[in-house]
């Protein structure tokens, strides 16, 4: 036998060896699936006592220059846990959780909900009246603050002695300043045994409080059980990532975001990989931290991608052993370009929310989808003016036709239950009743989405951005795409303003990147891209774009403010006549739109 035809039998070898390996991954992940029932015992601390058990020896967890195997991580959360526990801490209770992204975040995490307890997870970034109003949802019965997060703490008016009792631990490398009490003394000589807490979880149980971003109004917290937690992980970490042992994963996204702390740290767990934490996500920095900890995996939003895509190409991006990447939000116009640069052919879209009952995954490797979902949804016609699904005669709805764009839903059931909010009212809102007969139950994403066939779907527009203008609806997502290729422009953020006179919203965008703008090679450029109507009339210049922590742009200070030059400081520029393009917005030529002299 030739020495090429042996070398490509090993390969043939390796690749069967491979595709069985996948194969029993893929089977047990479904196995998990199947045997998984919301009134059975269960939890997220009985999983990793089983790993610390599997794979003792295995590392669980690094972070810059720190490392802990998976039996050494769960002791480490056995010592918290009994901490906890002695500061009255009881099952069903909730402790809300104020942290960076560090490795005590994670073990604070895995500790209360080892004891049956509720891991609330706060958000560093608020201050004042909005984290005063997340705490309070969570109602904890004790407060875990980094040392990091005391000014963000302390800026709600609360403090350790008036908050009705509530014990305050502090967590740092500093001395706890009195009367808080230091949760790394209380808990470095506890006992490090497995709590029998653990056991008795059910997993219908909730594990987390996931609070919404806010970006519409104040956050609401959902819940996470720790069945939909552990069908996620099989879902996601097995049947989609097919996640090995000695996969490497790395998670930039902050742990209060579900993208961190379930489909990351699930799919890791279950897997009894290795999960590498950052601080925060740094487009600088993220190629050189992939390959110092030789990274296969990694979790992403949309807007990272985008920024690594606008980095200056380097000899070096494609020099890393990551296979697959797992997120949610990639545009459809910048996938093929992330692709080509950092060949990364595997990209694992998924669809999902905090609030949920089902997810979509691109688990069969095709482009520019968010994937498929075996669990009963339906994509309904909605009504862009009324932001209301459409309603027959008899009170029905009814489902669009392939390729077509609807409002998403997904039914409630035994197996898909829908666990809400902490608010009963907010979560009731969510609810759609009698959809397609009498009695039946469904949840409102809020998302419109593109039917692609097979039961796939590709996200289009959250219902609250699209507008109607025209008698047509405008998804912004579509309108911000048409910006792309475009010189100078960095960031787009599309949205509807009111006119007077005028029905719906006109199309406005905020864009960064451009000092000035060619007003007539921009409306060419879009004209040439989106139907007339979909065309914004109106621009604004931005330095920056206000975003949440997980990169989403804020929009409701830029739709209350519309296109008003009183009220903008910024450059406005106005689409008054399409043969000549965008023309600055002057305060005279907004007085003759008020007055209806100029209409569109």
């Amino acid at each position: 036998m030739s020495s090429d035809n042996r070398v490509r039998l090993i390969d043939i070898a390796r690749g069967a060896l491979a595709s069985l390996g996948d194969t029993l991954t893929v089977n047990r992940g479904l196995l998990r699936l199947a045997l998984a029932n919301p009134e059975k015992p269960g939890s997220i601390g009985l999983l990793l006592q089983e790993q610390a058990e599997r794979y003792p020896e295995h590392l669980a967890l690094r972070f810059e220059e720190r490392a802990w195997t998976y039996a050494g991580f769960n002791a480490w959360v056995n010592r918290i846990a009994q901490a906890l526990k002695a500061q009255g801490l009881k099952p069903g209770e909730a402790a809300a959780i104020l942290m960076d992204n560090r490795p005590e975040t994670l073990a604070c995490v895995a500790a209360v909900v080892k004891l049956g307890a509720i891991a609330g997870m706060l958000n560093p970034q608020q201050r004042g009246e909005v984290l005063a109003h997340s705490l309070k949802l969570t109602q904890a019965k004790l407060l875990i603050v980094g040392e990091e997060c005391q000014e963000a703490i302390l800026s709600t008016g609360l403090k350790p002695g008036n908050d009705g009792g509530r014990p305050w631990l502090w967590d740092g490398d500093s001395e706890a300043p009195a009367p808080w009490l230091n949760l790394r003394a209380l808990s470095r000589n506890a006992d490090d045994s497995n709590p029998p807490e653990t056991a008795a979880v059910l997993q219908k149980q909730t594990a987390f409080y996931i609070f919404t971003s806010g970006t519409t109004g104040l956050p609401k917290a959902s819940r996470m059980t720790h069945y939909r937690w552990l069908r996620g992980a099989a879902g996601l970490g097995q049947m989609a990532l097919r996640l090995k042992p000695d996969d490497v994963f790395y998670c930039c996204l902050p742990l209060y975001h579900n993208n961190a702390l379930t489909v990351s740290w699930g799919s890791v767990l279950l897997s009894g990989s290795c999960l590498v934490l950052a601080r925060r996500f740094s487009a600088s920095r993220f190629w050189d931290d992939i390959r110092r900890y030789d990274i296969t995996a990694f979790c992403y939003i949309g807007e990272l991608l985008r920024y690594l895509l606008l980095r200056p190409e380097t000899a070096s991006d494609r020099e890393h052993r990551v296979r697959l990447i797992v997120g949610n939000g990639l545009r459809a116009e910048l996938w093929d370009a992330f692709v080509a640069r950092f060949n990364i052919h595997q990209i694992s879209e998924f669809y999902g929310a905090s609030e949920s009952n089902a997810a979509f995954i691109n688990g069969f490797g095709l482009a520019k989808t968010a994937g498929f979902c075996p669990l009963p949804f339906a994509i309904v016609e909605f009504d862009g003016e009324t932001e209301t699904p459409v309603r027959d005669r008899a009170g029905r709805m009814r489902r669009v036709a392939r390729d077509g764009v609807g409002l998403l839903i997904t039914e409630v059931g035994n197996k898909t239950p829908f666990d809400g909010y902490t608010d009963r009212k907010a979560s009731e809102a969510k609810l759609l009743r009698d959809v397609f007969k009498p009695g039946d139950c469904w949840v409102n994403s809020g998302d419109l989405v593109r039917d692609q066939g097979w039961r796939h779907i590709q996200f289009v527009d959250r219902v609250g951005d699209t507008f109607r203008w025209k008698g047509e609806n405008v998804a912004t997502t579509e309108v911000e795409a048409a910006f792309e290729g475009f010189p100078g422009i960095e960031e787009t953020v599309v949205y509807g303003v009111q006119l007077p006179n005028a029905d719906g919203r006109a199309g406005m965008a905020a864009l960064t990147g451009l000092g000035e703008i060619n007003g007539a090679a921009l409306a060419r450029h879009l004209q040439s891209r989106l139907p007339a109507y979909a065309v914004p009339l109106f621009l604004r210049l931005r330095s920056a774009q206000e975003t949440t922590s997980t990169f989403k742009f804020r929009k409701v200070d830029l739709k209350r403010e519309g296109c008003d030059p009183a009220l903008i400081q910024e450059p406005l520029y106005v689409l008054a006549d399409t043969a000549l393009g965008y023309q600055p917005l002057t305060a005279s030529l907004y007085q003759r739109i008020l007055d209806g002299q100029l209409r569109f």
